[in-house]
Formats: structure tokens, sequence, C-alpha cells
């Protein structure tokens, strides 16, 4: 039996300032329904989630909660300055303190910690920490995992899956909403559509809305029609990019993969000059016996790190194990205790920090875009005009007129992006580059790195959006020690376990005291060639890789028919639910293939 209601929103109307946010929104959620709210910048969420709580009225409609209905809310920017210390402002509005007490531990925050002295990640688990010991029946969560770490957006994962109340929750990291929501409410042009699903089926479901809308559209003229694919998603088509992004991924790891082989035995000594191994024209960046701490925290011990043309590498690990310090050691804006970075200076670098602090908000979105005058501006070293450029980031005409200040923080963000995507560049070095953008900012982010034929250096904790643009990540193994591993945040985490846990940056301090004989003998050893049942599983792969993606395209293509979804939905759905297999499948042979791939190197290695 499905659970009662216990909020629920019908025909909402709202308006501001003249313009309509809202023209007639109804949705319900009940217990034990964990629903993702997606649209893009600008389309209303964080209104609707004030809404909800109660800090707007809306104009028209009706929005009713059970009576008793206890609402928690996490901002996307919590304010604890009113407080002595975390524990005081956790236990605002919790029954007894203990339970306070116990989400904090959960958390990883010291309850008599001095909120001032907090980061913005210890911010971001203290307001966590204060919902859930509240024991709310509807938990509203605005981009919860913004400055958290992927172990702590795990726990995350885990306790929301245990909660038992409603939760509505904005979120850009896709990966999260995947493993956590069990609903989808999609707010465009001013409504909000629904799924029985979770985000992980959202793009299929999206993609079966647009096409029965572009059915409809066939009768109407090209005017609209054009109206209507800029104000719409675009799902099915980025779909069909995204299969071809994959591919050109699937090439680049596999060529990563063998170059660093040749690398690697071609090097015979450690600390060689920047000369050896290759043409100087192919190196970007090399680091000698790298160090750096502060104190006690080791951010660097030893480090050396080849860095070629066309390397597509991700900066990994928790909050806290120096990924930004080391980024700005090996760009040279930060001097190591020791060793030494050689940067190639034929190359032109682009930088872009965490602070997004480069935009003026009185400046119009234009005069940001092109801050000489005029109307068109140099992207990549070539002319375009500026409403142009600005549409490809998702920009309307009428808002370049708009000051910057009346911009939303994902567009604001969005804006930043532009601006530092236009400039030509070699290496592209993008610290957290994902915050606070909506899906379908994140699509064409992904979009315009899979294109981009220069360097790429990427500090993120967003896993999918690791997953489907490096080629290798460099992951802490604690006390300064760092590994190179083939592949994305997936490969990464099934090759070095303690990526995902809380102790990651922890020196290993245990097994250096163990005498050899103590070594299982399971133990890692090289052998001199791959085992027969890695041979089998590679053989398996090889021919399962081309069969596999030839029927997602017959899938693809059968889906795409606009009139399946209304002529036949029972094979409509069996068709969807056999493309979300055979993906999950290619996936598995994919991760296999990049395992066995990665043995080979390794055994390889003299």
């Amino acid at each position: 039996m499905a659970e009662l209601p216990i909020l629920r929103l019908a025909d909402v109307e709202l308006t501001f300032g003249g313009t309509p946010i809202f023209t007639g929104v109804t949705f319900t959620l009940a217990k034990g329904e964990r629903a993702a709210l997606v649209g893009r910048n600008g389309a209303g969420k964080s209104t609707l989630m004030r809404l909800v709580t109660g800090r707007h009225e809306p104009d028209a409609g009706d929005l009713w909660r059970q009576p008793g209905t206890e609402v928690a809310v996490v901002e996307q920017e919590p304010d604890l300055s009113s407080f002595e210390s975390v524990l005081q402002y956790a236990s605002e509005g919790a029954e007894e303190t203990w339970m306070a007490e116990a989400e904090l531990g959960l958390f990883g925050i010291d309850p008599t910690a001095d909120p001032k002295t907090l980061s913005g990640g210890q911010v971001r688990r203290a307001a966590l920490a204060r919902a859930f010991a509240q024991d709310p029946d509807v938990l509203l969560l605005d981009e919860p995992t913004n400055h958290l770490d992927v172990p702590m957006i795990e726990t995350l994962e885990e306790r929301l899956k245990s909660f038992p109340g409603a939760v509505l929750l904005v979120s850009h990291d896709r990966r999260f909403l995947e493993n956590v929501t069990t609903t989808t409410l999609w707010l465009r042009q001013g409504k909000v559509w629904k799924s029985p699903r979770g985000y992980a089926d959202f793009d299929d479901w999206a993609a079966s809305i647009e096409a029965e809308e572009e059915k409809q559209l066939q009768r109407m003229k090209t005017q609209l029609k054009e109206e209507h694919h800029w104000l719409a998603r675009g799902v099915t088509a980025r779909r069909k990019r995204n299969m071809g992004r994959l591919a050109k991924l699937h090439d680049l790891r596999a060529q990563h993969a063998k170059q660093k082989a040749l690398i690697n035995d071609a090097k015979s000594t450690a600390g060689l000059s920047a000369e050896s191994g290759g043409s100087q024209s192919r190196k970007v960046l090399e680091a000698f016996g790298l160090s750096k701490a502060f104190g006690e925290t080791i951010i660097a011990n030893d480090l050396s790190l080849r860095i070629l043309k066309g390397d597509r590498i991700g900066i990994v690990g928790p909050n806290g194990v120096g990924k930004t310090t080391l980024l700005k050691m090996l760009l040279g804006e930060l001097e190591p205790d020791s060793g030494s970075v050689k940067v190639s200076q034929a190359l032109t670098v682009t930088y872009l920090d965490q602070t997004r602090e480069t935009l003026k908000p009185s400046d119009t979105l234009w005069e940001a875009l092109a801050p000489a005058g005029g109307d068109a501006i140099m992207v990549q070293g070539r002319s375009k005009h500026v409403a142009a450029y600005a549409k490809d980031f998702l920009f309307s005409p009428e808002q370049l007129r708009q000051p910057v200040s009346a911009l939303s923080g994902g567009e604001r963000n969005r804006l930043t992006l532009a601006i530092a995507l236009a400039k030509p560049a070699d290496v592209l070095v993008l610290d957290e580059p994902t915050n606070d953008l909506d899906m379908q900012t994140l699509d064409l982010l992904e979009e315009m790195l899979s294109e981009f034929d220069g360097t790429l250096i990427l500090v993120s904790h967003d896993r999918a959006f690791l997953d489907a643009i490096v080629t290798s990540c460099l992951v802490p193994m604690g006390n300064g020690k760092w590994v190179e591993t083939a592949g994305g945040w997936t490969d990464a985490a099934r090759q070095v376990p303690s990526l995902t846990s809380r102790r990651a940056a922890a020196p290993p301090t245990q097994e250096k005291d163990k005498p050899k004989a103590s070594t299982p003998s399971h133990s890692p050893k090289r052998e001199a060639k791959l085992s027969f049942k890695d041979q089998h599983r590679l053989k398996e792969v090889e021919a399962a890789l081309p069969r596999l993606e030839k029927e997602i395209a017959d899938l693809e293509a059968q889906l795409g028919n606009p009139d399946l979804f209304g002529s036949d939905p029972a094979k409509f759905d069996r068709l969807t639910k056999r493309l979300g297999d055979a993906r999950t499948e290619l996936e598995k042979a994919e991760e296999d293939w990049l395992e066995i791939e990665a043995l080979k190197e390794e055994i390889a290695k003299p």
C-alpha cells in the first residue's frame, strides 16, 4: 500500500516583478520518498523550496502539509555566526541534545568547536547534522554535497537512505542523485513533471517526454519549433553525443595506459632531465622529488610526476589532503620545500580557481563577456558574436543587459566558465568547476571539455564528472605519497580502496613494522603473465564491447521513434529496461577491460 502524501502542492502560481515563475505547479511527497528536484539555473528550484517551507506565499493554488509536519532545511549558505558552539547550533530545534551530538559525530564535527573556525565543508556538515537531529518529517536539501569530499558524500548517502521521512533535494552531483533518489521532479517552463523513478532514469524519461512533444510540434511553425528547442532540455540529442564521447574517452584511456607503460619502460632512473624520454614539444610539466609540508600536515613527499600533451588527469582525494596546494605547486604558484617543477614555457595555461571572484557585480553580462566593448569576442582564436556565445552557455538575449549581481549563483559560475573557456589555451586547469552548476550546464561543460584537444588538469569531487572526462587520476596514499591510476574515479576507487574511506589521507603507520613473514600468501605479487582467468575474461570483454555498443545504438534508434511511446507503451518500457541493462553491462565490461589493462601495465614494469 502506497504511503499517503505528507506534502501536496496543487496548481501553485507565483510571480515576481511581473514575471511568472510558476504557472501551475502540482506534485506530492510521501514519507520514504526521496525526490530529486532538477531544472536549469534560474528555473526557480530554490524559490520552490522556499514555498514548501512557507517563506514564500503563492499567488494562487494550494500548499498543504499534514498537521504537525516538521520541516528541516539545509540552505546553500548556512549561517552559524550567532552561536557560541557547534553543539548550540546543531541542537537548536532538536528534542534532545544527545541527538545533535550523535549526528555531529556521524558527520565528523567536534561539538565544542567554535563556529567561526569552521571551513566551508565543516559548516555544511554541521548544518546536515542539525537538520537530521531535528528528526523532521520532511527534509529539504539545497546543494548538500557542496564542499564535501567523496567519503563524506557517501556518509550522507547512507544517512539519507535510512531516513524515514520525505526528502526533497537539489544537487548538481549526478552520482549522488542516482544513488539516493526514488523519484524525480523536473521543473521546466513554470511547471513540474514527476517521474516515479529516481534520477538514474531521468535521461530516458525526459527524452520520452520530449519525443512526445516533438511529435506535436511537427504541425507548428518553424519559428515556434526553434523557440521550443531553445527552451527544452535537449536530452535526446545530448544522449547521442554522449555515446560518441564515451567511445572517445574509451580510446583515450587505452592510449593513455599504453603511453604510460612505454614511458615507465623507458625510464631507468628517477629525476631524469626534461629532455630525456621524448620530444620536448610533448612535455607539459615535470615534477622531480617534490615535497611540501605545513607543520605535521604533509602535502607531498618525494613526488615525481610527468604530464604530457593530451593527458587528462584528475586530482582526487578527501578534503584536507592538499589537492589545491599540490595544484599550485605544479603550476609554480607555490614553492615546494624541496624538489623542482619544470613547466613548458611554450604553452598557454588557463587556470580557473575555486574563488570565482573575477566578476564585477555592476557589469552587465555583455560587458563581462566583452570587456573591451563591441559585439564580438575571440573564442579559442575565432571571432564570435557575444549573443551567440552567451547562448552557447544557455543565456537568453534578454539577460545580456542584466547586471551580474542579478544572476543566480549557478548562472555566475556558468558566466565565469564562459569567460575562462573563451581564452585559447594549451593547458586547462580547473579547480572544482562543477560547483553550483545545473545538469544542463554540466552536460555542456562535459561536451566542451571532451572536444578540447589540449591537456586538462582537474580537481573535483564529482564522481560522474571525473568518470566522463579524465583518463587518469592522481590519488593520495597517505603521508604525502601519491599514485597515478588509469581511468576515471570508478577505476581509481577500485584500484585504491582507501580512496573512499575517511582514513584515506592517514599515514600507513601499522604496516611498516610488520615482518615480511606475516604477509599472506595471496598478497600482490607480480606474475610473468596474465592468469588464465584474466586472459579468458579479456577475450570475453573484447567480444562483448562492440556487441553491446551495437545493441545500445539499435535500442536508442527504436526508442527515438516518437510514435512508440503512444502506440505501444509496454514495448517502450521493455526496450527502456533493456537499454538500462545494456548500458550497465557495457560499463561493467569497460571497467573489467580497464582493470585488466592496468594489470598488464603493472606486469610489464621491470
